[in-house]
């Protein structure tokens, strides 16, 4: 026989007639003591307590059935109801299995979607961005944003255990720990809401600064007549562009202006490029050389005067990288566009004799000067070093030159200082040396680097107030802030070049010894290839000036030679090289047996340039567990911008990027892809 299944009265109601019984012996309890102290009272309470214990079981006996039936109807309805409820929820939703295959969906996501009841495949083929992969694994609930046709939803997904699911079924049985779980999609419509976003984003107020670089190198030249017709071409084509693109412009002085508009406007601006930047340098009335601008974006902030604070910041650091570019800077975001050109050399060196001037004042006041390049120090870098240590030790200031690793390319220099008795034993640290003598009162000086990651020890730019930044590279976001003195100049072929220029102004007391010329030389000499590259008439000066200071190029071309294995690994990276796209040649330097495989993977992209229809090399370098690329170009193709894609930087001609995590094969492809993709851009 079957078991007969009982329906039994659980939860509040259960509780409810517990608590009559619980009344009725407690009734009993108050007759038998009323019995004790009077049988009368006893009596009475006897008789009512009789009569309520019989009212209840009364009650209880009948009622009982008609209770539970009504309660049993009553689940019905309400389940039914539920399901309706849920069935027909303005929301769209939606049960889906661990794979994310569909198990059901309400009428809203049948009508979304346009399903059937019958449809249980995965709704990643509804919704492409819902896969097995993005579903809540490790969390309870997650929010994934999709879109369905013209609409965006935010899909709200949360797991739901079903071990009591199976343990309530009547049809499944549990074997063991399931631990499975089941997924409840709901889609929340924010088609409207991403709408009103994007209006409020398009009008979001938008800064500009828009300066024309070199107004005063160009017109110097010129008559009255072609200077104003060049000024007026220059102004109406700038105002012309940008209102064109929905912007309001207003003449600041002859050379400046300021640009007022939208988000929506900036847009507009980005996806043309900036195309203006190109556009002034076809106005040319007779003058040696056209006009060149820069632009400074700001944007991000919470109203007008932060907006002009960040455009400010912004054009800074396009002057800074040598103008002819626009620099968006959003927040702490910031993106280049244009800086194709060189900058041109000035003629004028009163920015030189000024910042020498200031550069005195500040080391004059301090007790001691601590001098650093960039990290793996080369020759341009110690050489500026050793101008500086001879300036400050000419002030009678305690000087030190903080080199963290001597690699074979100033290995040799070092030594010479080390073995001659006029230099103290102190005159090079390291880092730890460094760090525990840089206090408040030490000025530290940074030298051939502006960015904050790359300088030899980071450490002691925190540990005092006083920062001086001299550098000849384009300046970057990761650029060295609140400098007490910041002197970029990327018209420069070197650091060493700006320091010569600097001493010559720095006082008459200042005289460099023999071998600090020869260090200084030999820096020029490596930047510009040996005078080739990037090389001006204020170059020359410089190297005048140093030769006039004791410079030898015998001892210095001597001190430049290298060894056997460096010619072979060079040789053998300008052998293996390919050519991509008929303008770029691409190889990698081997680095077995080499103690500065950096450095002739260098003198290797230089070689490379010698070949006919290269207009750019890269050279690829594994060392110290990283890959070095090296690009080198003439003047057809700016390597900089390139770099900067990989993230790197450096000048127009000379320029490198450090990678990591990946082979030097991967790196050729990586290089490549950023050539072909800048190429259909047409950033080069």
């Amino acid at each position: 026989m079957k078991e007969k299944r009982k329906v039994k009265i659980s939860g509040d109601l259960r509780l409810h007639w517990q608590w009559d019984l619980v009344l009725a012996f407690s009734l009993i309890i108050l007759t038998v003591a009323m019995f004790r102290i009077n049988t009368r009272a006893g009596i009475v309470a006897l008789v009512f307590s009789g009569l309520y214990i019989l009212v209840v079981l009364l009650l209880y006996l009948r009622m009982r059935p008609g209770i539970l039936q009504e309660l049993m109807r009553f689940a019905a309805r309400f389940g039914h109801m539920q399901n309706q409820l849920m069935k027909e929820f303005e929301l769209p939703l939606a049960l889906l299995q661990p794979d994310g295959k569909t198990l059901w969906q309400n009428d809203a996501m049948l009508d979304l979607t346009g399903k059937k009841d019958s449809f249980h495949r995965s709704i990643s083929t509804v919704f492409p961005e819902i896969t097995e992969g993005t579903l809540p694994i490790t969390e309870w609930d997650k929010d994934i944003p999709v879109t369905y046709g013209d609409r965006k939803f935010r899909a709200h997904i949360s797991r739901i255990p079903i071990d009591e699911l199976v343990d309530e079924s009547v049809i499944l049985e549990r074997e063991g720990e399931m631990g499975e779980y089941l997924h409840f999609l709901c889609l929340h419509d924010e088609t409207e809401l991403a709408r009103t976003g994007q209006e409020l984003r398009d009008r979001s107020p938008v800064v500009s600064l828009v300066y024309i670089d070199n107004y005063e190198e160009t017109v110097e030249r010129l008559d009255d007549v072609h200077k104003s017709m060049m000024t007026v071409l220059a102004e109406r084509r700038i105002i012309k562009y940008f209102t064109a693109m929905g912007s309001l412009v207003r003449r600041l002085e002859k050379d400046k202006f300021l640009v007022l508009c939208d988000r929506k406007a900036l847009d507009a601006l980005e996806e043309d490029r900036f195309s203006i930047l190109e556009g002034v340098k076809g106005i040319n009335v007779g003058a040696d050389q056209p006009f060149t601008i820069s632009i400074g974006v700001g944007l991000g902030g919470t109203g007008y005067q932060q907006d002009s604070d960040l455009s400010r910041a912004a054009i800074e650091m396009a002057l800074g990288r040598g103008g002819d570019q626009a620099v968006v800077r959003d927040g702490e975001k910031i993106t280049f566009y244009g800086g194709k050109s060189q900058a041109g050399e000035r003629s004028t060196r009163v920015k030189a004799r000024v910042k020498a001037q200031a550069m005195r004042e500040i080391i004059d006041a301090a007790e001691r000067v601590v001098v650093m390049g960039h990290q793996r120090t080369d020759l341009d870098s110690l050489g500026a070093c050793v101008g500086i240590y001879r300036a400050a030790r000419t002030m009678n200031k305690e000087a030190h030159i903080v080199v963290g690793e001597a690699n074979e390319g100033i290995r040799l220099w070092l030594g010479r200082f080390k073995d001659m008795r006029e230099y103290e034993p102190a005159m090079v640290i390291g880092r730890e040396d460094a760090i525990s003598l840089v206090d408040r009162n030490t000025v530290v000086i940074v030298v051939d680097t502006n960015r904050r990651g790359m300088v030899d020890c980071e450490e002691i730019l925190g540990q005092t107030d006083t920062v001086i930044l001299l550098d000849h590279h384009r300046q970057t976001t990761d650029t060295i802030q609140d400098a007490s003195l910041s002197y970029i100049e990327t018209s420069a072929s070197s650091a060493c070049e700006m320091v010569a220029e600097i001493l010559q102004y720095f006082g008459e007391d200042v005289r460099l010894r023999p071998v600090e010329a020869d260090c200084m030389y030999a820096g020029i000499i490596i930047d510009t290839n040996s005078f080739v590259a990037k090389t001006g008439a204020r170059t020359f000066d410089a190297a005048a000036y140093l030769r006039r200071a004791g410079a030898d190029p015998v001892r210095v071309r001597k001190a430049l030679r290298e060894s056997m294995d460096s010619y072979k690994a060079r040789a053998e990276a300008v052998r293996h090289a390919e050519s991509y796209m008929d303008n770029y040649a691409i190889t990698i330097c081997p680095s077995d047996g080499v103690q500065s495989p950096n450095v002739v993977g260098a003198q290797a992209a230089n070689e490379l340039l010698g070949i006919k229809g290269v207009k750019a090399s890269f050279v690829i370098t594994e060392y110290d567990s990283r890959i070095f690329i090296s690009a080198r170009s003439i003047d057809e193709v700016n390597v900089q911008i390139i770099m900067e894609r990989l993230g790197g930087g450096g000048h127009s001609n000379i320029a490198g990027a450090q990678l990591t995590g990946m082979t030097s094969e991967e790196a050729v492809e990586k290089v490549k892809e950023v050539l072909k993709q800048m190429t259909e851009e047409g950033e080069i």
